[in-house]
């Protein structure tokens, strides 16, 4: 499951995002389940999980972390690549 999931990740191109629903969507799923699996990522610089975010685009959580240091470092790659909070 992790595996499709990394893969789905993989596939969504720089500067742009999914929600943990949209994922759950494409790999047949629920989003909390794919919101473990982004969690579980150990490469998460190669496989972008900072690219996908909460519904009405919430940031979410990041490496398993609901906020600090790990959700800081989400948010500035989500702003490096362009994404605009609350728009």
């Amino acid at each position: 499951f992790q595996q499709r999931v990394w893969r789905a990740l993989a596939a969504i191109p720089p500067g742009q995002w999914r929600t943990y629903g949209d994922v759950a969507r494409t790999v047949g799923s629920v989003p909390r389940a794919v919101g473990q699996a982004c969690g579980s990522n150990p490469i998460a610089l190669i496989v972008p999980c900072h690219r996908v975010v909460g519904a009405q685009r919430a940031l979410g959580g990041f490496m398993h972390a609901p906020d600090g240091d790990p959700v800081a470092i989400k948010r500035w790659l989500l702003r490096h690549e362009g994404y605009r909070f609350g728009a």
